[in-house]
């Protein structure tokens, strides 16, 4: 049979899908080309306010900002963003090793260990407390750290209540990872002759971390923004902090503070803490980028 007589049928119902313009296939193919239109319009009208807010701040901070205000602590409403920088960073670094701790070990049990019931309920807490507002959870941090504790306004306070704000976060990122392998392949290593705790730290583990340090960099992106809880279990310290249980300040409260602050040079010190914070947001997102694309390099065609 000749390839002409072959491609005839292929051609002919062709043109039947052509000429039906009353059913279906005219209403899904002109609905195609709306999507197709309008995913791209709405990206733009997404990004255009971002791009226009991070060029507002790069005008606004960049003709200031030199090498003093990465060296030199804050002084009334000039000076450097030295002590602010350094504090958010060891905020930022207790609130990751609380949210790990604590999301790392739930996610896991929860995804590993817990039947279906229970990993449902824990799952739907993990859910209301992501949604729970960031000033809640500095109220909490607030009663709970500097009063019922004792530790005073301080880094440790700050610290502790950023990471209860990130902990859903890691935890939903660990819990999803480690879910999602395929059954056949624990059920390949347990039938090899692994036990359970070999299986988990030799084969679930290297195929779930690159999600779960995705999930974590993501909540440290999140956490490193956020006022409220800062504004509540510390203050704007002009210089680092030298132990857990002092004051350290942040660049979000001086974002906060100076942008209020009449004084002249306030405003400035304002936007450079506000770009610093931005180079760092910004960071943490093109890490979680590049390790998503590494995991995905890596296990390409493992579970196929």
């Amino acid at each position: 049979m000749s390839g002409t007589a072959l491609a005839a049928p292929a051609l002919a119902a062709s043109d039947d899908l052509r000429r039906d313009r009353s059913g279906g296939v005219w209403r899904r193919t002109w609905f195609d080309r709306i999507v197709g239109w309008a995913l791209p319009l709405t990206v733009l009208v997404a990004v255009i306010p971002i791009l226009d807010l991070a060029y507002w701040i790069c005008v606004r901070a960049l003709p200031s900002f030199t090498l003093a205000t990465l060296t030199t602590n804050p002084s009334g409403a000039g000076g450097g963003l030295y002590a602010p920088l350094v504090g958010t960073l060891e905020i930022l670094l207790l609130a990751t090793t609380t949210a790990v701790a604590f999301g790392l070990i739930g996610g896991l049990v929860t995804a590993e260990y817990l039947d279906e019931a229970g990993a449902g309920v824990v799952r739907v807490t993990a859910n209301v407390m992501a949604g729970i507002p960031s000033i809640i959870v500095g109220l909490f941090g607030f009663l709970a750290f500097v009063l019922a504790f004792g530790w005073g306004a301080s880094l440790a306070a700050a610290g502790v209540t950023l990471g209860v704000f990130m902990t859903p976060y890691v935890f939903r990122a660990t819990d999803l990872a480690y879910a999602s392998i395929p059954p056949h392949i624990r059920e390949a290593a347990l039938g090899s002759g692994a036990r359970p705790i070999q299986y988990l730290l030799r084969v679930a583990t290297p195929i779930a971390l690159p999600q779960v340090l995705s999930g974590v960099f993501l909540a440290m992106a999140i956490g490193v923004g956020e006022t409220a809880p800062l504004y509540l279990t510390t203050s704007a310290a002009a210089i680092p902090p030298s132990g857990l249980f002092v004051p350290a300040g942040a660049l979000s409260l001086y974002i906060w503070e100076d942008f209020q602050n009449p004084l002249p040079g306030a405003v400035h010190i304002a936007f450079e803490a506000a770009f610093l914070l931005l180079v760092i947001v910004v960071g943490l997102n093109v890490l979680v980028r590049l390790i998503g694309q590494r995991a995905r390099r890596r296990l390409e065609g493992l579970f196929q």
